[in-house]
């Protein structure tokens, strides 16, 4: 039997990150197995030299993919890291604001801002002074909240939250002066009062009788967020998980409203511009509104003894199951399994719970894929108590950080973005 060694050993032998070896795993250039702990990742030593040899693997992009290089995050075989940093844990030990600043900018201080002690406790206390110490001051400037504000005055009042974003953009943007800025740190300003402003600009959940009012502008986007899309003051538990959903959902290499975005920045569209961009691909069912269809398949369970019935009924009209599959974490999809034990330790013993816990075993009676995020986010909205399409808004808010890390690389580039159709028309003429 040949030699295995260790993951920091194969990664200090190719020059690369430990990220990059698990991306190499997904890609099938390297074999990977377990010790017979089953804890540690082991690599074949000689496949590592021979890779080592050879340089890093180019591989050519599939019919349908565009390779372009980015820094910005990996993709493992069941999660993704951010700049070379387990996404999973960093949705565990540290707040939006600090991920979403280590993606814009790489630097380490960004992730020590707060540290995993002092963030239990300012979720614990929901402070505002606390919070704003740890995230900077998000704000945006109340002149672009109230125009969003007054745009969204004629709406239906039961508009769908990713319909409103679209609006408060458009609104931020227009009272904006220096939204053409495209330097770093023109965006970096931009981006924390693009994100602020999208979340202070939704108009609060209807508040349910003895809860507290809105959350000051000085606390967390997350708490901010939460009071947009609950009518419920939220338990430290349940907005911890929160918290993390949105971390985890920040970025996701190039997703479809990620390669929209950069595909807006490469022609130096401005940031609001590229989050237009991304939001509007987002609303799709095969991508950010997956989590959307997944409540509603909460909705129609309603209690455990229907999940069999409502599964069975979907799967004998030929749909899919929400919430379930993914196209590149084909084993499994580790941000959803965190986000789901989060829950589960915020409510245990919740109604919604149970309902999960007998979709998880019917699906696994049925041998269908295993559970997503999306799935998860559902999940959370249920037990929340959040307003119908919450999950979107989450992924929405929380993807807006990863479109504009992108969009910072963009606006480094030279060329624009620029892909060639294979032409299968009718013959040219003349």
């Amino acid at each position: 039997m040949g030699e295995w060694i260790d993951a920091a050993s194969a990664a200090e032998r190719l020059g690369v990150k430990p990220a990059t070896l698990y991306a190499y795993v997904s890609r099938g250039v390297l074999r990977r197995r377990r010790d017979e702990a089953g804890r540690r990742s082991l690599f074949d030593a000689a496949q590592v030299e021979e890779l080592a040899r050879k340089g890093r693997p180019r591989r050519p992009p599939g019919p349908s993919e565009l390779a372009i290089e980015s820094a910005v995050t990996a993709l493992g075989p069941d999660r993704p890291y951010y700049r070379g940093r387990d996404a999973l844990a960093l949705a565990t030990g540290f707040p939006f604001e600090s991920v979403a600043e280590w993606l814009w900018t790489g630097d380490p201080s960004a992730l020590d801002r707060e540290s995993a002690l002092d963030r239990e406790s300012a979720l614990d206390r929901e402070s505002a002074t606390g919070r704003e110490a740890a995230t900077g001051g998000w704000r945006a400037s109340d002149e672009g909240v109230r125009a969003a504000r007054a745009a969204q005055s004629g709406l239906p009042d039961d508009l769908l939250p990713l319909d409103r974003l679209q609006v408060i953009t458009t609104s931020l943007a227009a009272t904006d002066p220096l939204r053409v800025h495209i330097d770093p740190d023109g965006v970096l300003v931009t981006a924390r009062a693009l994100i602020a402003g999208l979340v202070d600009a939704l108009p609060p959940a209807a508040r349910t009788a003895g809860t507290g009012s809105a959350v000051s502008g000085g606390a967390g986007v997350a708490a901010r967020l939460w009071r947009a899309l609950s009518p419920e003051d939220a338990t430290p538990g349940l907005l911890r998980a929160f918290e993390a959903a949105m971390v985890l959902l920040a970025d996701h290499e190039l997703a479809a409203s990620t390669l929209a975005a950069r595909v807006a920045a490469s022609v130096r569209a401005d940031p609001y511009a590229v989050v237009t961009a991304g939001l509007g691909v987002v609303s799709g069912p095969l991508h950010g509104g997956a989590s959307y269809a997944a409540e509603r398949l909460f909705a129609e369970a309603g209690e455990p003894g229907q999940v069999p019935r409502v599964i069975g009924d979907r799967l004998r009209a030929g749909e899919r199951i929400p919430g379930f599959g993914h196209t590149v974490y084909k084993a499994g999809d580790a941000r959803g399994t965190v986000l789901l034990e989060l829950v589960r330790d915020a409510a245990p013993g919740h109604p919604r719970v149970a309902v999960a816990d007998a979709v998880l075993a019917e699906a696994k009676r049925r041998r269908l894929p295993e559970p997503n995020i999306d799935f998860a986010l559902a999940l959370l909205g249920g037990v929340a108590g959040l307003v119908p399409g919450a999950g979107e808004a989450i992924f929405a808010v929380a993807r807006v950080a990863g479109w504009l890390a992108h969009a910072l690389e963009e606006y480094q580039g030279r060329s624009p973005l620029r892909p060639r159709a294979v032409y299968v028309g009718p013959p040219i003429e003349g």
